[in-house]
């Protein structure tokens, strides 16, 4: 139930990530539109891209973030924002593979600034949620 949230949270993420900045799209969800309608469709492409991103979050991040921790704390904590953009441009890579496509343009602006919205949005989001105790207790 826990890992469901996550993806959800994500794709939420990611979705207002592509909605405020110009140089992010997701294309490929135009093969779901005849069964789902172009809203369902539209839902389950971030769900999927959400999924990935979750993945890449659970399997890969540990490991960059243990190996870079020298300069994030002489950045303070900031390389985090860079190790995100990295999560999302390794989650762009991957969604090729699929029929779903995230596509990032540039590293610079538009990764960076999709990893600040993810990590804000994730955030809040996190904080709307009730505690993981008392979803256990229900």
């Amino acid at each position: 139930m826990n890992f469901l949230l996550r993806i959800i949270i994500n794709a939420l993420a990611i979705w207002i990530a592509v909605w405020l900045l110009p140089g992010m799209t997701i294309t490929g969800s135009e093969w779901l539109a005849g069964s789902l309608g172009e809203t369902g469709s539209a839902v389950v492409a971030y769900l999927v891209i959400g999924l990935i991103f979750g993945l890449v979050n659970a399997v890969v991040r540990p490991i960059v973030a243990f190996v870079s921790i020298p300069i994030t704390c002489l950045t303070l904590g900031l390389f985090g924002f860079v190790i995100n953009a990295a999560m999302l441009l390794l989650t762009a890579w991957l969604s090729g593979f699929t029929p779903i496509v995230l596509q990032i343009d540039t590293f610079f602006w538009t990764a960076l600034l999709a990893a600040i919205i993810v990590t804000v949005v994730s955030a809040v989001a996190e904080t709307l949620l009730p505690d993981r105790a008392e979803r256990q207790r229900d």
